[in-house]
């Protein structure tokens, strides 16, 4: 398998370069010039596997360069039945007679992002051993939530790795900036910047591609990568999870082998349902990809009509995950659906750069009509949607979740598509505690997060899982915030350079 950059169709590197690079030097990011394949057979054979088993075989269609004992080491420390709270790893659950949600929030910090990086610094040491010799690795973070304490509990304490964390000050959900903030690891630091999550993205991808600054890091043995779904090994561990879903879909007969079914994901990176395109590109019967986005709705529009436009107002909204406005991994899909065309992805993102703005071909366009749905949900929908559900099937989700729920239900009504359905779910409700219990109760008694906690816990009898509940009375280890200028100068004085 040789991976080539979204921007300059003359790079070739293996598996493990992509990884350990994180993203190529031109600024593209890394992809797979090929993509492979998997017919029913396969996937009958892999229904019958448990996760890791199918994570193994999904893989190494990827992984070509990397050993069998290589990938079980990876996946099996990545999977290991203590970090996650489902024996399944990400189990479906059937809300109703055509939704299905996967619970992709069981491991260790309760979000979907732990799927991927729980696995990302295994494979992140073995491709550093395959390419970077005497060289310490620096993981940049760049996150709205969640990705920033996935990363940092999946990396702490990783040999040979240092890893910084940049999150927007406002921008973040009390919990989640506890989680962060009080991360423990000797290798690990976290800053928030004065600025939103686009700020920060901007400013870690514009340190990754600065010549001077990559000329000091070599002079001190070290080497840049990232964590954030620009890499592909932060990417490729989502395509099992869309795969594994429809095995399970299979094997509880909810689907027939060989019968489509719909993914619906809550969006605001694109590296999530970018993912479940891969899965049907391999030949997974995968039928629409539904786009859900919240106020932030960028993506909705650019789906829609096939300009991408970002001057539009920022919205801080109770799904703070999605509050992005450039979403990163678009360019790879942009990169697919134009044949590989490195020459059109970057002057596309070079527009997009100048004006804040593009248009895609129509061809373009039309590729995407075929492939995904689009929509859109405000916070006063998404209050609405937790409480339908938790009334309706006592289940209880979060809001980033209850985003996708609501755009899937408008698109069914829109559509009348029956489709057995898949709903990724990204993260716990404990995590956004305030904005869930408000939906459930117009008038919240408690006043600190732990405290709207216990009280979302009496109202809905889910159990609060114990890597939140034991945060409670911890001391921030990390209150640094910077202006989002000075983020090269926060890595300097992190590294001690």
């Amino acid at each position: 398998m040789v991976y080539t950059s979204t921007r300059d169709s003359s790079v070739r590197v293996s598996a493990a370069e992509a990884i350990a690079k994180g993203i190529s030097a031109d600024g593209g990011l890394f992809v797979p010039m090929t993509i492979p394949t998997l017919n029913l057979v396969d996937i009958e054979k892999l229904a019958r596997l448990d996760y890791i088993g199918r994570a193994k075989e999904v893989l190494k269609l990827y992984l070509t360069d990397f050993t069998d004992d290589e990938l079980s080491m990876c996946v099996e420390g990545a999977y290991k039945a203590e970090k996650f709270s489902s024996p399944q790893i990400a189990p479906l659950y059937a809300l109703n007679d055509t939704a299905n949600i996967l619970e992709l929030w069981r491991g260790p910090t309760c979000a979907f992002k732990d799927m991927a990086l729980q696995l990302l610094p295994y494979l992140l040491t073995v491709s550093a051993n395959k390419t970077l010799k005497n060289t310490k690795i620096v993981i940049l973070v760049a996150t709205s939530g969640d990705t920033g304490k996935a990363a940092l509990e999946g990396f702490k304490d990783v040999p040979n790795t240092e890893i910084l964390v940049f999150y927007p000050v406002d921008g973040v959900s009390p919990m989640q900036k506890l989680q962060m903030t009080t991360q423990e690891g000797n290798n690990v630091s976290v800053c928030a910047i004065e600025g939103n999550f686009d700020d920060a993205q901007s400013g870690v991808k514009s340190i990754f591609t600065n010549r001077e600054i990559e000329q000091k890091f070599k002079e001190n043995h070290l080497a840049f990568s990232s964590a954030n779904s620009i890499n592909w090994g932060r990417l490729v561990p989502q395509i099992v999870y869309y795969v594994s879903a429809y095995c399970d879909m299979v094997k509880s007969e909810r689907l027939k082998l060989g019968a489509p079914m719909n993914v619906v994901v809550p969006t605001g990176n694109f590296g999530n349902i970018l993912a479940a395109y891969y899965a049907k590109q391999m030949g997974v019967p995968i039928g629409k990809l539904i786009c859900a986005s919240n106020a932030n709705n960028v993506l909705t529009d650019f789906l829609t009509t096939g300009t991408y436009n970002k001057n539009r107002p920022f919205y801080c909204t109770t799904s703070p995950s999605m509050d992005i406005l450039i979403s990163s991994n678009l360019e790879r899909l942009l990169f697919a659906l134009s044949e590989q065309d490195a020459e059109q992805t970057k002057a596309l993102m070079d527009q997009l750069a100048a004006n804040g703005t593009y248009t895609v071909s129509e061809k373009i366009q039309k590729s995407i009509s075929e492939l995904f749905a689009a929509g859109y949900c405000d916070d006063t929908d998404t209050k609405r949607t937790i409480r339908k559900i938790f009334d309706e099937y006592h289940y209880l989700c979060d809001t980033h979740t209850a985003v996708a729920v609501n755009v899937y239900a408008a698109y069914k009504m829109k559509t009348g598509d029956n489709t057995p359905t898949v709903i990724a779910s990204t993260a716990n409700p404990y995590k956004f505690s305030k904005s869930v219990l408000s939906a459930l109760e117009n008038n919240i008694q408690s006043q600190d997060e732990f405290s709207m906690v216990e009280e979302l816990h009496e109202k809905s009898g889910e159990p609060v899982p114990p890597q939140l509940a034991t945060l409670k009375g911890k001391t921030p280890r990390f209150t640094k915030v910077a202006a989002k200028e000075d983020m090269a100068q926060v890595v300097f004085e992190m590294l001690g350079i």
